[in-house]
C-alpha cells in the first residue's frame, strides 16, 4: 500500500507558493517527523498526481526536490525510497541526543573512547585547568536509524560525574550531568565547516574530502564553571543548524 495514502496531503491552488513546493514541504515534514521512515517506498507518481489533482511533472518536481536534499533516492527497479531525514537543530543549549529524540529520530550512541588524558593547551584553556592536568575524554558516534550522523569528542574536568560507558550509550551527556545535579547555564559555541579527513570519512560513512559541519562548544554551569568542552563533526546531509535572528532595537 502506498504510504502517502495515510498522509493528509493537500495543495492550495490559491496560494502564491508553487504547487510542487507545497507537496514537497508536506512530504519533507512527514519524513522529519518519522511518519515516512527510512526504507519506505513511495507509491507511483501517477497515482499520487491523480489523487491530488496535480500534473505528473509537478509531482515529479516535488519528489526531485527531496532527492536533491538527500531525503529520497530513486533506485532502478525498486522505486523512490526514503533515505533519512535531516535534523534541524535549534541554536540553544541542548544536547544532540535530546534534539534527535524530540525529532523522532531514535538516537543510538556508540562509545569509541572513554579515558583520562593530559589536557592540551586548547583543552586546558577551554576548561580553565592547568595544561597537562588530567581531564576526561570521551569520543562517541551518534547514530539515527542505524546510520552515523555525528562524531562527538568531549572533554570534562576530572571528578565531575560518573562517565560509565553503558550509561553514555544509553542516554545523552547533558542528561547525565543534570542527573548528577549539575545545572547547565550557558555556552560559548563556534560553528564551521571543513573537508573530512580519511578517518572522519570512514567513521561517518562519507568520502574523504566530503564537506562536514563542525561545532565547538564550551558549556558552563550556574556557578560559571566550565563543565564541558566539545568538538563535534556532523554529516551535512543529515544535519543542519537553525537560527532565529532578531533585529536589535
Amino acid at each position: 500500500m502506498d504510504p502517502t495514502v495515510q498522509l493528509e496531503l493537500s495543495v492550495d491552488r490559491g496560494s502564491p507558493v508553487p504547487l510542487y513546493f507545497q507537496l514537497s514541504q508536506q512530504l519533507e515534514s512527514a519524513i522529519e517527523h518519522g511518519v515516512l521512515t527510512p526504507g519506505t517506498l513511495l507509491g507511483n507518481e501517477i497515482e499520487l498526481a491523480a489523487r491530488l489533482g496535480l500534473s505528473r511533472p509537478t509531482v515529479r518536481q516535488a519528489i526531485q526536490a527531496l532527492v536533491d536534499k538527500g531525503l529520497l533516492v530513486r533506485r532502478r527497479g525498486v522505486g523512490t525510497q526514503v533515505v533519512h531525514s535531516q535534523v534541524k537543530r535549534p541554536l540553544e543549549l541542548s544536547s544532540l541526543y535530546d534534539d534527535l529524540e524530540a525529532a523522532g529520530q531514535r538516537p543510538a550512541t556508540k562509545v569509541l573512547v572513554n579515558t583520562v588524558v593530559a589536557a592540551s593547551a586548547e583543552v586546558a584553556a577551554a576548561l580553565g585547568v592547568a595544561e597537562g592536568s588530567e581531564v576526561h575524554r570521551i569520543e562517541r558516534l551518534r547514530l539515527t536509524h542505524g546510520e552515523p550522523m555525528a562524531y562527538l569528542c568531549n572533554y570534562l574536568p576530572p571528578g565531575l560525574l560518573d562517565l560509565d560507558t553503558d550509561r553514555l550509550e544509553a542516554t545523552g551527556l547533558y542528561r547525565l550531568m543534570r542527573a548528577a545535579g549539575i545545572t547547565l547555564h550557558s555556552a560559548r559555541q563556534t560553528i564551521g565547516a571543513r573537508a573530512a579527513t580519511a578517518d572522519e570519512a570512514e567513521r561517518l560513512g562519507e568520502q574523504t574530502g566530503a564537506p562536514l559541519l563542525t561545532m565547538q562548544r564550551v558549556t558552563f554551569d550556574d556557578t560559571g564553571r566550565a563543565v564541558e568542552f566539545g568538538t563535534h563533526t556532523y554529516r551535512p546531509s543529515r544535519y543542519s543548524f537553525e537560527f532565529q535572528l532578531l533585529v536589535r532595537s
